[in-house]
């Protein structure tokens, strides 16, 4: 009965695993780059793009379906900030715009569960795709000063001996 949810809730595990891996390569390199507050917030955006994963797996189980665990897409070697940062926009953007179409779809096919968890999706990727805007914005606006200065705030942490453990 619901063979088209478990499809649309199938290609959105696909997408939201491709994130993952997205964001977590991001987080790497900015923090290999001193980066500290991007390199945490690609971090914090990949888990909660893993519980999303999470939720359209167990909906699809209970809708008796399989869930098909593969990546959407090869993760792409960025290291520049700037493209980092306008890349994950894309994503969001791209996931918000199918989240939507989505949501109406199983609407239209009485699955009014599914629809909801999609449109509950689109908020959270809305408040991700926000929060990678506003980064980019600084990085456009401030550029390298923007950098350093998250560059020196390491700096600042690692001589006061607070540094993270690894």
């Amino acid at each position: 009965m619901h063979e088209k949810s478990i499809v649309l809730l199938n290609n959105a595990v696909r997408d939201e695993l491709a994130a993952v891996h997205q964001y977590m390569y991001f987080h790497f390199h900015l923090d290999d780059q001193g980066y500290d507050l991007l390199s945490s917030l690609f971090r914090r955006i990949a888990i909660e793009e893993m519980t999303h994963v999470e939720l359209l797996a167990e909906r699809i189980l209970f809708l008796k379906g399989e869930v098909i665990m593969e990546v959407g897409e090869p993760v792409k070697p960025i290291h520049d900030v700037a493209g980092m940062l306008q890349m994950a926009c894309q994503l969001e953007e791209s996931t918000i715009l199918d989240y939507n179409r989505w949501a109406n779809e199983c609407s239209a096919n009485a699955d009014s569960v599914s629809k909801k968890i999609f449109e509950d999706l689109v908020a959270q990727e809305e408040i991700h795709y926000d929060q990678f805007d506003n980064e980019w914005d600084k990085v456009k606006q401030f550029g390298e000063r923007y950098l350093a200065l998250q560059s020196i705030e390491r700096s600042k942490t690692i001589s006061a001996g607070t540094a993270p453990a690894a």
